[in-house]
């Protein structure tokens, strides 16, 4: 069959995938070999393919197609994640275009509705994942809310909490208005923002005197229990003991004294809410202070924020200046660079809250993950700079807040039978439940009606901290062979920005749960940006469709150019120019192999010298990169080992190996030669296959018919030897050479199809091994050495040697030696400015040790190159 003359991914991709799906490559189970695991960082299930997934999905596949090739056991598992809050949201909108409110709902419809969303738009992902070939175990396709996954979780709970790490209590937490929930502290971003210092006056009761307090946020004094002096600022001295009067509120209360006043931040008279700041609510309880929330779960202002109920808390902000401003209390606003924090998902600005939470006990379960990555270095971080920053997390850690207000989730196994903050159960189930309650009130009374399960989630990364071991059932059966043969996963990959939020805390499961890392090796993606250094965004219209792309330039261009423009661990400047360069690198191997098949063979003819050689070079060549390719693996330079597969067969392969072995033309190759060179063909498909696995398996296939069992994605990789240096190093000086000759060719205009006669001034005594290759690149008639310069001869040097090409009778003398003396004078005025340059002592004292060496090689080659050309004109 013959090649098309352009590869066409279009018409390849699907064929490969469906076939590779077909004969279940993909699939793993246990067996006698070493296995490879990943886990996929779980997307989002209603979520849809962005630039991000593209890089971490294609490194994870560039790995497990790798380990797959090496013949590990590889098994690459995929999922989804609930994502709570997104999801729910997404569910929350939709329902509101058909004019439903979730508040009009029970849980029970409100979930049938969320399932029905995640039915419609779950996996959509995973199929795009399919375009781009990921070779993931699709039979073990997991979702967060799977059923055994669930059970794993409430497990883990009741788990927890019968070790007294989980415990329910009023906090201070981080309120999401627009998600009505709370956040833990990693998904709470702060960001510098202009604001406003409100300077307020307080009336003292009893008299005319007045103070000042400087507040961001004036909507709050509807809440304020307190004023708060230094008891060391003089200042203050004469409002000791007495009481203010909140402005429109009028209420009274009490001014307290407290070390914690700055007295150099502000007037030095704090307001003290303690339903509205963490810091006011340490004061509160430290002083038993009232306890005044002025907010409802939007944000809006609720009963205690009087005429202003039911208006929102930024609307409530400008219309009470205005109100101070006219009651004569407000004495001046300027302007404020603070932090505010924002919701990660939502971006709201979130509301500091008292309220009934559940929380995990940090201190103890974070030790054993300190000292894995610290201390013991059981798992490693690529790039290893973030150890620092998960080191400093660690070891600022608060408890986590892992409740959330939201139905779509796993559902807290707490089952409450009174009003009392203790009066609850922790239970598998609400029949558990009652016996346990039963028990705990020594009320056999007591009924299922009687008891309410809380109607909270869990926070999302509750559920996904558990993946490597719940996707193995490790959690609900800890000795079952699945966990027991595929955990610790050896790789995993992700962004740094869920450092905190995933990787830790898998980190905390795996010893907590199994006593045993969850992974040995941490990737860490840098974030993809466009050309100008921007995070790649929807509303910035500077995030290109992956799926278009793929369409334009094969999944092959897109994975190369994605991976070429990603250094380990540093932000990935994306320009799409990248993807053409993929696309002709894979037009590049189907255009070197349309030339090879396109060679008659010959059975009778002898392998030629010149054949013999290149393919000893080629050998070491492929041998060395392979080398370069298995140390740039080992230190998860993942874009560095593409580089030197790109360039060994770009370079090496195509430009220099195929022109010394092809046959001259429509004259055939014998068929030893022709062995190598589809031997050395079938091996660079090996290697680039990870990266590349459509075009490679294409070509595979056609260069024999192979059976099922023969395919390229479980052939065997090729096996590291010692590399011929000496054969690299005598090409390395013999394609100078050939170099020379091109250029004498191309400046002088003598047609390649002209031979020429050479002579060898053979000064460095160079190895003679590759004069057949020189003499059929060069299409030299006769190669001669000689004992002294040839006259009348155009001349080059490659270090010490001299090489002659006799002149045509057609070239005009005159001519040619005005041009050497041109280059000659240019060569001599170059040479002057570096030796200008290493004759300055300053220079040659100050600058670093590589720069001077370049210097001084600048030299030599200068004074190489006027010597040649003297002796141009010499011979001239």
């Amino acid at each position: 069959m013959s090649l098309a003359a352009k590869y066409n991914p279009q018409n390849i991709e699907n064929k490969w995938y469906d076939y590779w799906m077909k004969n279940n490559y993909f699939h793993s189970t246990p067996n006698e070999k070493e296995a490879y695991t990943i886990v996929i960082p779980p997307p989002n299930v209603t979520g849809v393919l962005h630039m991000g997934h593209m890089l971490n999905n294609t490194i994870q596949d560039v790995l497990i197609r790798r380990a797959r090739l090496k013949g590990y056991n590889a098994c690459w598992v995929p999922g989804t994640d609930h994502a709570s809050i997104a999801t729910e949201a997404k569910v929350v909108a939709k329902l509101k275009e058909q004019g439903i409110n979730k508040s009009d709902l029970t849980r029970e419809e409100f979930l049938k509705h969320a399932w029905e969303w995640t039915d419609e738009h779950g996996g959509i992902i995973l199929e795009q994942l399919k375009k781009l070939g990921a070779s993931c175990d699709w039979e073990r396709t997991k979702f967060t809310m799977d059923g055994d996954l669930s059970e794993a979780v409430t497990k883990v709970f009741i788990n927890l909490y019968n070790k007294g790490l989980i415990y329910r209590g009023y906090r201070m937490v981080n309120w999401d208005p627009s998600a009505k929930t709370t956040l833990s502290d990693e998904e709470v971003i702060f960001e510098e923002k202009q604001g406003n210092l409100y300077y307020v006056n307080y009336k003292i009761e009893g008299n005319d005197d007045v103070l000042t307090i400087a507040t961001t946020r004036p909507e709050t004094i509807l809440g304020d229990s307190a004023i708060c002096i230094n008891p060391n600022d003089a200042r203050f001295s004469h409002l000791k003991g007495k009481k203010a009067i909140v402005p429109i509120a009028n209420r009274v209360i009490p001014i307290i004294e407290d070390e914690y006043v700055d007295i150099e931040f502000g007037t030095g008279c704090l307001k003290v809410t303690p339903a509205h700041d963490q810091n006011d609510k340490v004061l509160g309880e430290k002083h038993n202070l009232e306890v005044i929330d002025i907010f409802n779960d939007d944000a809006s202002l609720n009963s205690h924020g009087l005429h202003y109920e039911g208006k929102d808390r930024f609307v409530v902000r400008k219309e009470i200046t205005k109100e101070l401003e006219s009651l004569g209390c407000l004495v001046k606003v300027e302007q404020y660079m603070h932090k505010v924090g924002t919701s990660e998902r939502t971006k709201e600005v979130i509301e500091p809250k008292i309220s009934a939470q559940w929380f995990l006990k940090m201190d103890t379960i974070v030790k054993p993950a300190l000292k894995a990555v610290l201390e013991d270095e059981e798992i490693h971080f690529f790039p290893k700079h973030y150890n620092s920053t998960y080191s400093h997390w660690l070891e600022n850690i608060r408890d986590w807040n892992i409740s959330r207000q939201l139905w779509w989730g796993h559902q807290i196994p707490a089952y409450f039978y009174g009003d009392g903050v203790h009066d609850f159960v922790i239970a598998e189930t609400i029949d558990k439940a009652l016996e346990l309650a039963k028990l705990k009130t020594n009320n056999q009374q007591l009924t299922i009606e009687d008891i309410k399960q809380d109607p909270d989630a869990l926070d999302t990364w509750f559920s996904s901290w558990l993946w490597p071991i719940s996707v193995f059932d490790g959690i609900r059966n800890p000795n079952n062979k699945e966990i027991e043969y595929y955990y610790p996963t050896n790789d995993l990959v992700t962004g740094p920005d869920i450092i905190f939020f995933w990787v830790a805390r898998m980190i905390f499961a795996g010893y907590e749960f199994r006593n045993e890392k969850p992974f040995t090796n941490v990737y860490f993606t840098g974030i993809v940006r466009d050309n100008k250094g921007r995070k790649m965004s929807k509303s910035l219209g500077n995030s290109p469709d992956p799926i278009e792309l793929m369409e334009k330039y094969g999944a092959d261009g897109v994975r190369v150019g994605m991976l070429l423009c990603s250094a380990a661990g540093n932000d990935l400047l994306f320009e799409e120019e990248l993807c053409a360069q993929g696309r002709n690198f894979s037009n590049k191997i189907w255009n070197a192999y349309r030339l090879v098949k396109g060679w008659e063979i010959d059975n009778n003819l002898e392998q030629p010298q010149s054949a013999k050689i290149a393919i000893e070079w080629y050998q070491a060549k492929f041998q060395q990169a392979l080398h370069a390719i298995e140390k740039s693996f080992e230190q998860y330079r993942i874009s560095e080992a593409l580089m030197s597969i790109y360039k060994l067969i770009w370079d090496d392969f195509s430009s220099w190996f195929l022109e010394m072995v092809k046959p001259a033309y429509l004259q055939p190759i014998d068929a030893k030669t022709f062995k190598a060179v589809i031997n050395f063909f079938e091996d660079n498909l090996k290697i680039l296959h990870p990266y590349m696995p459509f075009v490679t398996e294409e070509i595979w296939q056609d260069i024999a018919k192979r059976a099922p069992e023969e395919a390229l994605v479980i052939a065997k990789y090729p096996e590291i030897k010692e590399v011929n240096m000496s054969r690299i190093t005598d090409f390395k000086f013999a394609s100078e050479v050939i170099s020379g000759i091109r250029t004498i060719r191309k400046d002088k205009n003598i047609a390649f199809k002209n031979t020429i006669e050479f002579s060898i001034l053979n000064n460095e005594n160079s190895n003679k091994d590759f004069d057949t290759v020189i003499q059929k690149l060069g299409n030299i008639s006769s190669l001669n050495y000689v004992n002294k310069k040839v006259d009348g001869a155009l001349s080059f040097r490659v270090k010490s040697n001299e090489y002659f090409i006799p002149m045509a009778s057609d070239i005009n003398i005159e001519e040619e030696k005005e041009k050497l003396g041109e280059e000659l004078k240019y060569i001599e005025g170059f040479l002057k400015s570096v030796q200008k340059k290493l004759s300055n002592e300053r220079f040659v004292n100050n600058a670093p040790e590589q720069v001077i060496k370049n210097e001084r090689k600048k030299e030599a080659d200068a004074l190489a190159k006027v010597e040649t050309i003297k002796a141009s004109l010499a011979s001239l």
